[in-house]
């Protein structure tokens, strides 16, 4: 009795776990019951290094494929000679004032187009696309396709004739290759032909007995030829049936269940060494692969992947409206309430990152490892006046730090090659970058006088590093990368240049990036954001000088110079300056605000030391508007959650997820069918600043505490996350109901002083004693250091307006100390 009692007992527990973890496979699945009919709608699978787009298709499959080194060109950086003097005399044109004389000889220096000598960077290309033809299929039903982001997976399901079919894909993190598993639940049911087509001028496709190759080698594009060799092999592994081959094709006859492998190799070492020997490296890479059964290989690809995505579960309500496929869910998300969507979409920003973005390859570039084009828009290059940052923001908040690898290697070159471009065009040491850069870590102006002439690229990207030692507290991190973060500070040290005024230590020239502010003019001296990039290059070597007990003499120097960089300031309408004057408009919805860099992602603007400056801020997002491009409405969720505001971020989050538009250009934002950002068309950053902005609502760590629930929207009233960084390595988990915390877990990796900035009315109680500290108290947590910037200046027009400051929930601040690998949890005091 006693025994039959507990069958039944565990039969019912693990039917309730079951149906629960059913649920959540469910919540991460983008779901469609259709092929895809375009690129925007084909699913996306990548483990890093190769990126497949499937499309799903009954009677023609399509994996369009790529592969992350493939790159036009070849290596070599693109300085201009002999433009010092040029700069010299344009800094002078500025500081008289003659700001369009300055601009129209930047122009003639730098040209739009290309010189026949350089380059303005390389191209991301395509490798080709393989075509699966199935043969006497006939009429289908009960059709399905689904990407599952739990364990990276697509999938399609289909009926002919009473025969149900079944197409498994996979890029494989464990094995390096694409695999694609064919099977039906009738034997000998499966008769197909593969093909490989390339959008390449040079390429070449032939066959061996068992495997179909495609060879090619990327484009030429201005003064470099394209030197990038690939070699993709197809390699079916046939279980019953028959394989013949053809010159350029293989025929499977009468299989009961196939498994293709898609290995892909290049010659590409590193940004100045292309000698490795594409066959040879996809030869080894499917020679690992495919003497393993596929539930093996399926199993180690999702043990890798599992290990990074799993580390956050975040769970908003799910109406019946989520059951719906996910283009009816985006089609009708502004008019049916589905937070669930939400979820989906954050955790889809994380599958993105994953799969683009593995330690020891390549960055994601504008598109990822997703394109299709051989002269994609923007180049699908690496944009580094916001859209590679961009990309990078979740990696530590969302615990990917690892995802960040590529980006830090990125950087390391970059501080290589960027000691020409500073040398040779500014007589400066250490090393800068401009405001693009692709495979080949170039650093010279791109785009020409108007667009390219920002030197601030590598002084941006260099903050990431210190950002993830904030994160992690890895000195070691810290140390092995100090002289990069010096050589960023280090061209300012020497670059800088003193403005007539008020004798400012200024960047010059520069621009606010890719804005005006006069018809055709954007070139200028001391711009908002290069102060607070300067700011924040001259801060952060200073605080890893003080970790590190080292170079106190050059943190004394930047001590110095950093009193002499020019303030923030609030101009005659009550905004933040974008530039030095106040040449703001008032009507102005240009997609970059760049000067809020200050504000989100850096920590400058704090609602809680300046509110003043927290206000002009404000006033200059209402000024420009909420819907603009997929990135920049991105952007804005950060920067409206940095406001405290989650109801604004919350709507720019129905603003991005809404229908795309068919026209493949403009700047009207949307999410495509398949989830992926539009700018228009597609581009990633959008996908990874939404996920990071969703975070930045539920935690924030930049302004001296863990601040818990900061920008919690008031539709979403329930709810949990688990897993969320913050800066002093504290894991956070977060439930919530009716809008108020009711329960909060902290994990402390490294130990310390932890300091909660909690709603005023929330008491909680644990363990560990909370000690209520006053708001304006310093943090003793090194990590959690705010930003000591100068007093803000603030125009006579703007006073006599009366600035309003935004009201903010009140808070209070509470202390606890942690030790290194300590657990600490917290409940809600109800009526409290």
């Amino acid at each position: 009795m006693a025994k039959c009692l507990f069958r039944r007992l565990f039969c019912v527990v693990l039917a309730f776990f079951t149906v629960i973890y059913c649920d959540a496979q469910q919540a991460l699945l983008l779901n469609y019951d259709h092929p895809a009919k375009n690129w925007n709608e084909a699913l996306p699978l990548g483990n890093g290094r190769l990126g497949a787009m499937v499309f799903g298709g009954v009677d023609r499959d399509r994996l369009q494929l790529n592969e992350e080194t493939v790159w036009a060109g070849e290596p070599g950086n693109n300085i201009p000679s002999h433009v010092y003097d040029s700069i010299v005399q344009i800094r002078k044109l500025l500081f008289m004032k003659r700001y369009k004389a300055a601009q129209d000889m930047s122009n003639r220096v730098f040209p739009r187009n290309a010189p026949s000598n350089s380059n303005y960077g390389m191209p991301y290309q395509p490798v080709g696309d393989l075509f699966i033809k199935y043969k006497n299929l006939g009429h289908y039903q009960n059709y399905h396709r689904a990407l599952n982001i739990s364990d990276a997976t697509a999938q399609s399901t289909f009926e002919v004739s009473g025969v149900h079919y079944k197409r498994e894909v996979i890029a494989s993190f464990a094995d390096n290759v694409i695999i694609i598993r064919l099977t039906a639940d009738k034997k000998g049911a499966l008769n197909c032909e593969l093909l490989m087509e390339s959008p390449q001028l040079q390429h070449k496709v032939s066959t061996t007995e068992k495997t179909l190759v495609l060879k090619g080698h990327s484009g030429n594009v201005d003064n470099k030829k394209g030197k990038v060799r690939f070699t993709a092999i197809v390699k079916p592994v046939l279980e019953g049936g028959t394989l013949e081959s053809t010159d350029s094709s293989l025929n499977i006859q009468n299989a009961d269940a196939v498994t293709v492998y898609i290995s892909i190799g290049t010659n590409f070492n590193n940004y100045h060494d292309i000698s490795a020997d594409p066959n040879q490296r996809a030869a080894d890479y499917l020679q690992r692969a495919d003497v393993k059964p596929y539930k093996q290989a399926l199993a180690e690809h999702k043990r890798i992947y599992h290990k990074y995505f799993d580390r956050i579960d975040f769970q908003l309500e799910t109406p019946d409206t989520a059951k719906a496929m996910t283009d009816a869910r985006v089609k009708n998300f502004d008019a049916h309430y589905d937070p669930s969507l939400v979820a989906l979409y954050f955790q889809f920003g994380r599958y993105l990152l994953i799969s683009s973005s593995q330690p020891g390859g390549q960055p994601a570039n504008l598109q990822g490892i997703w394109n299709d084009k051989i002269a994609p828009p923007w180049d699908s290059k690496y944009t580094i006046n916001i859209n590679t940052e961009m990309n990078y923001w979740p990696a530590e908040v969302t615990d990917l730090p690892e995802m960040a690898a590529p980006l830090f290697s990125m950087i390391k070159d970059l501080s290589v090659t960027g000691r020409q471009s500073a040398r040779k065009m500014y007589h400066a040491r250490g090393w800068n970058a401009h405001h693009n850069t692709d495979l080949w870590r170039i650093t010279g102006p791109v785009d020409g006088g108007f667009y390219g002439m920002w030197p601030m690229g590598g002084a941006w990207l260099s903050t990431h590093l210190w950002q993830h030692f904030l994160y992690s507290g890895d000195t070691g991190f810290l140390k092995k990368n100090y002289r990069i973060l010096k050589g960023a500070a280090l061209y300012f040290v020497d670059a800088l240049q003193q403005e007539p005024d008020h004798h400012y230590l200024v960047v010059a020239p520069s621009m606010s990036p890719e804005h005006q502010y006069m018809s055709g003019v954007g070139l200028s001296a001391g711009t908002t954001m290069d102060n607070q990039l300067v700011f924040d290059v001259f801060s952060q070597v200073i605080a890893a000088s003080r970790f590190l007990n080292q170079d106190k003499l050059f943190a004394d120097t930047l001590k110095t110079l950093i009193k002499r960089l020019p303030p923030m300031q609030v101009g005659q309408y009550g905004q933040l300056q974008e530039w030095l004057q106040d040449w703001d408009k008032q009507h102005d919805t240009h997609r970059h605000i760049s000067h809020l860099y200050g504000l989100f992602p850096s920590n400058q603007i704090s609602p809680y030391e300046h509110p003043a400056l927290f206000a002009a801020a404000k006033k200059t997002l209402i000024s420009r508007g909420d819907v603009s491009t997929g990135w920049s409405m991105g952007w804005k969720v950060n920067w409206w959650a940095r406001m405290k505001d989650g109801n604004h971020s919350w709507k720019l989050i129905l603003d991005q997820l809404r229908p795309a538009p068919e026209v493949n250009k403009g700047e009207g934002g949307g999410t495509y069918p398949n989830l992926f950002d539009a700018h228009p068309p597609f581009q990633i950053d959008g996908n990874f600043g939404c996920t990071s902005g969703i975070a930045e609502m539920l935690l924030q760590s930049q302004d001296g505490a863990l601040e818990i629930l900061p920008a919690l929207p008031d539709q979403w009233q329930k709810g949990s996350i688990k897993g969320l960084m913050g800066r002093g390595g504290f894991k956070v988990d977060i439930e919530w109901s009716k809008g108020q915390v009711t329960r909060l877990k902290i994990q402390s990796a490294i130990g310390g002083n932890c300091r909660l900035r909690l709603p005023a009315g929330l008491r909680l109680r644990g363990k560990e004693a909370l000690f209520e500290v006053p708001a304006n108290s310093s943090n003793p947590n090194p990590y959690y250091k705010t930003a000591a910037i100068k007093k803000p200046l603030i125009s006579e027009k703007a006073k006599a307006r009366e600035l309003t400051i935004p009201a903010i929930p009140p808070t209070k601040c509470y202390d606890f100390k942690t030790i290194k690998g300590g657990v600490y949890v917290f409940y809600a005091v109800e009526n409290s």
